[in-house]
């Protein structure tokens, strides 16, 4: 197996500030989360993931030598099924961050966050959900995103939805929660789950990230849609 999935909540650090990287190592360990490994660079990142196949990647964007976006999407192309990656960033919509969600990212935290709110993100993208928020994924996608062709023939299949799938989908990517899906549909979170769950296994998507941004991608829905 690539790396458990309970026990210890395994992370590497990548962040060519040293002080950075020692500052998040010191909070994740005191709250018994285990650093199997630092990085100063989107190369060495890689290297790290394929040695350690850590749970979670704390990758900043701006690197020497090779990058957070194309470490990023290095790793997630590579095999590293079970790793999600968390981007570290001093600005909040920027158009790098989109791009490393595109990739496959699971989300993204400022540079600034609090000890609690990066022990919580990191032990929720390891469960297996999205970190962002769905109105903050749609604004990021209305900012950057544009109709991709090559994703629409891709993903034609999407017939291969319910109608109730595709249903979900769309109002997915209008920036509404689970709950807010449950309440506008008249469904249990529960079924919902279950739906967004069988959306992400037919597309062949990591997250719900992803399934917001290939509905725009793909023209499912346009920008300024309220759904």
């Amino acid at each position: 197996m690539d790396g458990p999935v309970s026990g210890a909540l395994r992370v590497v650090i990548a962040d060519d500030q040293a002080l950075v990287r020692t500052g998040f190592r010191m909070i994740l360990t005191v709250d018994g989360i285990e650093v199997v490994a630092e990085a100063a660079d989107g190369a060495e990142a890689v290297a790290a993931v394929r040695r350690t196949r850590p749970d979670v990647v704390l990758m900043d964007i701006r690197m020497p030598r090779m990058d957070g976006l194309e470490a990023t999407r290095r790793i997630l192309g590579g095999g590293a099924e079970e790793t999600r990656v968390l981007i570290l960033t001093t600005y909040d919509l920027d158009q790098y961050v989109y791009a490393a969600l595109t990739a496959g990212a699971s989300g993204f935290l400022l540079k600034d966050v609090t000890p609690e709110h990066l022990v919580a993100a990191i032990r929720l993208v390891r469960s297996g959900d999205a970190l962002l928020a769905p109105s903050i994924t749609r604004r990021l996608v209305e900012r950057f995103a544009r109709r991709d062709e090559a994703k629409a023939m891709l993903h034609r299949d999407l017939s291969e939805l319910t109608p109730r799938e595709l249903e979900v989908l769309r109002l997915l990517a209008t920036g509404l929660s689970n709950a807010e899906l449950a309440d506008r549909l008249t469904l249990g979170t529960t079924t919902v789950k279950t739906h967004v769950a069988r959306i992400l296994s037919k597309l062949g998507l990591r997250d719900r990230v992803q399934a917001v941004v290939l509905a725009y991608e793909t023209g499912l829905i346009s920008p300024g849609d309220s759904g």
